[in-house]
């Protein structure tokens, strides 16, 4: 077998096969197969696209390609969720404990992250005392005894996933639907899970723009879960402003615990609803999704979600207290509000410049090595359709650093205040169903 063969028939708009797929994949991970043959295939996918069966078996030799973790020890059917990122995302850390409170072991693997804020390892690592280094059997205990537990990410799953998804972050083929599906569903796959849950985000803080860019890659990622034997679902959510109020981490853990409390924003709770009862679903706990999610409401009005949020930081050497004490939560030096400059209607608010404003601050990092501070970032008072009044706050920046202007400045422009009736974005698209 030839590498130039498969770059040809690719480029010319054949299917590959297994072993093709198998070959260049095993052999560019090797080291024996050149940067600029799989670069060459790689734009050949751009163009050339992939069927679903091609980004099933690419997905498989991501998978095989490294460490993959073994969860069977765990009792029930484990259920991942994964984000395709956005501003204020904070549906981890209510998922979790709310769908563990109903019975549904979640053995979470999470990342830190580059960007507008951390990962889900930042913001939990906001809670005084708590930690992911823990062993895999602990990890396991854990979930077995709890139905809840995060760890940081394997340094050596998908290895194949790291090299192609550094080559096509340089050749212009980073925005490729099968290339993207089958790099999110690798991981996935091989991070243990018996079903997997997506929130494919659509709008401009997202990385797809269009609703039917979401669509298709949503229907991507669950035929390729379906096909490699995972049951997958899908949601196709808004990402045109940001999700809930807060952004930034210790402010975002605050904004996690009041909606487990049954008292958060409207939109994180309905989101992390919908989420969470497919999830429910999935693992067998509920026939339906209105079962499941009536079940989830539920615990969010009796207490079983955040009695489960404060077990599970407790267990992993966090502060639980913090529950009922937010206080304790990293602080910051100042607060200052924006205040509109005008009556009218929110109209937009670019959710992208926001995450970059709450970055300008602190709440996020450029480069792997930045330090984030975990007291800094942004609280919404207003969201899109909202009525304000000029003087009134827009939101709250919180700062250690009392002049922030260029901050101030990049808010203003990302938000728009019109007199003109305003239309709410939907915030829920479709949900894909388990085929």
């Amino acid at each position: 077998m030839r590498m130039y063969d498969i770059i040809e028939k690719k480029r010319d708009g054949y299917t590959l096969s297994e072993e093709e797929i198998n070959f260049f994949v095993n052999g560019y991970t090797k080291n024996e197969i050149p940067d600029y043959q799989i670069s060459a295939l790689l734009m050949a996918i751009y163009f050339q696209n992939m069927t679903a069966e091609e980004s099933a078996s690419l997905t498989s030799a991501m998978v095989e390609s490294g460490e993959k973790i073994d969860l069977s020890a765990i009792q029930g059917i484990k259920v991942d969720k994964h984000s395709t990122g956005g501003v204020g995302d904070t549906t981890t850390l209510i998922l979790a404990p709310l769908v563990a409170s109903a019975g549904v072991p979640v053995a979470k693997m999470s990342g830190r992250g580059l960007g507008h804020t951390g990962g889900t390892i930042d913001k939990l690592e906001a809670v005084p005392g708590f930690h992911t280094e823990i062993t895999n059997d602990d990890f396991i205990k854990l979930v077995n005894n709890n139905k809840v537990a995060v760890v940081g990410q394997s340094g050596n799953l998908t290895p194949a996933d790291k090299k192609l998804y550094s080559l096509r972050d340089v050749t212009a083929t980073v925005n490729s639907i099968p290339l993207i599906a089958s790099s999110i569903m690798s991981k996935k796959i091989a991070s243990g899970a018996d079903a997997i849950v997506l929130d494919v985000k659509k709008g401009a803080g997202a990385f797809m723009k269009e609703e039917n860019d979401a669509r298709i890659l949503a229907e991507t990622m669950v035929s390729i879960g379906n096909k490699v034997g995972r049951k997958t679902m899908a949601v196709i959510s808004d990402m045109s402003q940001p999700l809930g109020n807060a952004i930034g981490n210790a402010l975002e853990v605050r904004e996690a615990i009041n909606t487990l409390k049954g008292n958060g924003p409207k939109d994180l709770t309905e989101l992390c609803l919908t989420l969470g009862s497919q999830m429910v679903v999935l693992a067998n706990k509920a026939k339906t999704m209105d079962e499941a999610k009536s079940r989830l409401r539920e615990n969010l009005e009796n207490g079983k979600a955040i009695n489960k949020f404060k077990q599970f930081l407790a267990s992993q050497g966090g502060d639980s207290t913090v529950a009922d004490h937010p206080e304790l939560l990293p602080q910051s030096a100042y607060k200052l509000d924006l205040p509109a400059k005008t009556t009218g209607k929110v109209a937009a608010m670019e959710a992208d410049d926001i995450g970059s404003a709450a970055m300008m601050l602190g709440a996020g990092r450029a480069t792997k090595d930045t330090q984030i501070d975990l007291s800094v970032g942004i609280v919404l008072h207003k969201k899109i359709g909202d009525d304000v009044n000029e003087g009134e706050p827009l939101l709250t920046i919180y700062s250690n650093d009392k002049s922030v202007e260029e901050v101030k400045d990049k808010l203003y422009k990302s938000i728009s205040i019109s007199y003109q009736h305003v239309k709410v974005p939907e915030l829920i698209y479709d949900t894909i169903l388990n085929q």
